[in-house]
């Protein structure tokens, strides 16, 4: 009998919490920062390299698979924890996000969605069962309602339309992933950026018993402060004793004020995708490696960290490897706003227990406003 999925709070410092996630492959300490795993690969990262920096649970797309390579092959193949040689928990999302966003051609029905790749342009369907079914053959420990996600800003009556939708479909995903021990469906909030149907979205998907809570559809163009009014609306109508996950989201500074509100676990491209466009993130805040301030400093990017990338490579040579765009500047560069990241999930964490999240926030946050070390 496989280890129930459980979720338990074990230390709060106003609304921030502090809690584990218990499931057959693992335990996912939350705070948590997932590593987005989009085809199956933290892009320029080894697998031990990301479960080296403190990565307990990493992202899959559920869109990107299933056109290539297929999720029917992942499965013939033992899934994609074998596949990606990443034994630990896989959370996948949906794929209606990249319907919507990458699709060109898509028609939209109470059904599901009809589209065509953007790889080939050949003709798919996407259904609340399709996308339970793929997520299955993935062997996904966490899985994802299939939702429509309502870009920002928008009238009114859409982001109410598409809210409504992925309430059904929230109930027909919960049917079609049905009792599956030791594993979780996850409902995802939708609403834009209206208090009143975040509000009902949140209370309706309560009302299901899921076995935890995103939410969706924020980090998507509104402001700051935007994202942050919904989730001081939606956090306190989401059980306290489920596991929240805000989706897509985001910087650390996101992060910081997020987890203030309540939110449990994070997702994000951006330490990937900066690291491949010469972005280091760092306790100065960002610095460009494409700038030529750089050329011939021979200091690493943080003497302090624990992270190689950062420690033992002068920002010369980074900055020449990725003006020359070699390969290894994009795995430096990644590999350590990676280990940023999860260093600042450590501190979070560590400060949520011992009470002083709001004092180490503001040091953290005073850090990045300092900016980076004077030029040479």
């Amino acid at each position: 009998m496989a280890k129930p999925f459980s979720f338990k709070v074990l230390a709060t410092d106003g609304k921030a919490r502090r809690g584990v996630i218990d499931m057959p492959r693992g335990e996912i300490r939350t705070p948590a920062f997932m590593p987005v795993g989009t085809g199956g690969t933290v892009k320029t990262m080894y697998m031990d390299q990301v479960r080296g920096l403190g990565a307990d649970i990493i992202l899959g797309n559920t869109y990107h698979l299933m056109l290539r390579p297929g999720a029917e092959r992942v499965a013939r193949l033992g899934g994609l924890h074998e596949f990606a040689r990443w034994p630990h928990p896989i959370l996948t999302d949906s794929g209606g996000f990249q319907v919507m966003s990458l699709s060109k051609l898509r028609k939209l029905t109470e059904k599901g969605v009809t589209f065509r790749s953007h790889i080939d342009g050949a003709a798919h369907e996407m259904s609340p069962e399709r996308s339970i079914e793929i997520q299955g053959l993935l062997d996904s420990d966490i899985q994802m309602q299939l939702d429509e996600c309502t870009a920002l800003p928008a009238e009114l009556k859409e982001i109410e339309r598409a809210m409504e939708l992925s309430l059904r479909w929230a109930e027909r995903c919960k049917t079609a992933f049905g009792d599956q021990p030791g594993k979780a469906m996850f409902g995802i909030v939708q609403g834009g950026d209206n208090a009143a149907l975040r509000v009902r979205s949140a209370q309706v998907l309560s009302a299901m018993e899921l076995k935890g809570y995103a939410v969706g559809g924020l980090a998507v163009g509104e402001p700051q402060a935007v994202m942050l009014e919904m989730l001081d609306i939606t956090c306190p109508e989401l059980p306290a004793d489920k596991p929240r996950y805000l989706m897509g989201v985001g910087t650390p500074d996101d992060i910081l004020k997020s987890v203030a509100r309540g939110i449990d676990m994070f997702d994000c491209v951006m330490p990937t995708r900066a690291g491949r466009h010469g972005l280091a993130y760092t306790r100065r805040g960002k610095v460009n490696l494409r700038n030529a301030r750089h050329a011939d400093d021979p200091r690493p990017l943080d003497e302090e960290s624990d992270c190689p990338a950062a420690r033992d490579y002068s920002r010369a040579y980074l900055h020449h490897l990725v003006r020359s765009q070699e390969a290894l500047g994009a795995m430096l560069l990644t590999w350590n706003n990676l280990s940023y990241y999860q260093k600042l999930m450590q501190d979070i964490r560590a400060a949520i227990e011992t009470g002083s999240f709001e004092a180490r926030g503001a040091e953290i946050t005073e850090g990045w406003a300092r900016g980076d070390m004077p030029v040479l």
